[in-house]
């Protein structure tokens, strides 16, 4: 006779996680306003600004300080970059609390997680004072023991999947400074944005595990699969939209849809688009790419706009067509179409910051409906 045991958690764990998704997502969107507002290098020197744990409020207080030959104070800036890093390090301190309470009941568990946290902060004032190989290395081996423990470990308890969350949060932090030091290098940016997407995904579905509410359907395998197909088809056009952001793309085609500088098939140039990297030392704020480079980015994520368009919403009638999914059928709906709403308005408005941050906003809110089911969904118990 088999006999399932139900995992017992810390009687807080759930609520502490979905402070942190709340957290995740605010993170995210004011990390998307502070990068389409251009104050992602208003902070020069990490993870102080011009030598200060907040932010100098005028421009004499920052005028003795280094950083000022790397960029002039912009106090109204400055501001929005070094909020962004502290609210990124909140996230971190609750996503470290979720990884200590889940692996509190693995032998060596805790150990682990704080010895792994412990050299990723003492790598932090060394690369400070300018020992960048030591506090790589230390960084490193935080990042390898948090690994290596997810491996070992299982989600019985969730420790595998926080320990992962705290490993991502970690790297996180270290594409955050190489956006700053490497001056806004699109692939760090786009990586950036891929990384947050990827906590606020981890710590979703562990705050669904943790809360404990199946969503029982005879078709849950099947459902699943396309749901999981669904956040591939997402990932992708998401990655695609950072890619244009960090490349400065987003008017490439003017304020013309669906067509494009006046075409449907204008001139463009897919090789230059799309090389990853060039080296270290060139400053992409503003993009450095020719016309014909931001329009193939352009299509590109126009093209695959409509590929996932077209999925969700058959993804969102097939949810419709499901007893007992209606509301997340409609739900998946309305956020498709929003979506590229927000999209169209952002080309034809000439990219309004609050539009553009509410399109990355969609973008999170879609996501959370995907792994919200991918979470939830189980087939019934017999």
């Amino acid at each position: 006779m088999n006999v399932t045991f139900k995992p017992t958690w810390y009687r807080n764990f759930h609520r502490i996680a979905w402070l942190a998704v709340a957290l995740a997502l605010c993170v995210i969107v004011f990390g998307a306003f502070v990068r389409l507002s251009n104050a992602g290098l208003s902070c020069p020197d990490w993870p102080t600004c011009y030598g200060r744990a907040a932010w100098p409020t005028a421009a004499h207080e920052a005028s003795d300080h280094v950083a000022t030959a790397i960029r002039p104070v912009e106090v109204h800036k400055a501001w929005r970059e070094q909020f962004h890093r502290m609210i990124a390090g909140l996230l971190g301190v609750l996503t470290l609390t979720l990884a200590l309470l889940a692996a509190r009941r693995r032998r060596y568990g805790v150990a682990q997680v704080i010895v792994a946290a412990v050299l990723v902060a003492v790598s932090i004032p060394l690369y400070m004072k300018g020992q960048h190989v030591a506090a790589s290395v230390l960084a490193a081996l935080g990042e390898a023991i948090l690994l290596i423990a997810a491996l070992r470990w299982n989600n019985s308890d969730l420790s595998r999947v926080a320990a992962l969350t705290l490993a991502v949060i970690v790297f996180q932090a270290l594409l955050g400074m190489w956006t700053v030091t490497w001056l806004l290098k699109p692939i760090v940016v786009m990586g950036h944005l891929l990384g947050g997407l990827l906590t606020f995904s981890l710590l979703l579905w562990m705050a669904w595990r943790a809360t404990d509410l199946p969503i029982r359907l005879a078709e849950a395998v099947t459902v699943r699969k396309l749901v999981i197909l669904g956040i591939a088809l997402l990932g992708v056009q998401i990655a695609l939209g950072g890619w244009t952001s960090a490349n400065y793309a987003a008017l490439a085609c003017g304020n013309d849809f669906p067509t494009c500088v006046g075409q449907w098939w204008p001139k463009h140039d897919v090789r230059e688009a799309f090389v990853l990297w060039r080296g270290i030392g060139v400053d992409y704020e503003g993009g450095i790419l020719d016309g014909e480079a931001r329009i193939a980015i352009q299509l590109a994520h126009r093209a695959m706009a409509m590929l996932v368009f077209v999925y969700l919403l058959g993804l969102a009638v097939k949810l419709l067509r499901t007893p007992g999914m209606l509301g997340w059928g409609t739900l998946l709906a309305l956020l498709t179409l929003a979506q590229v709403g927000l999209g169209i308005a952002n080309v034809k408005l000439g990219l309004p910051l609050t539009v553009a941050v509410l399109h990355n906003a969609g973008a999170v809110l879609l996501l959370f409906v995907l792994v919200s089911l991918l979470a939830r969904l189980r087939a019934p118990e017999h």
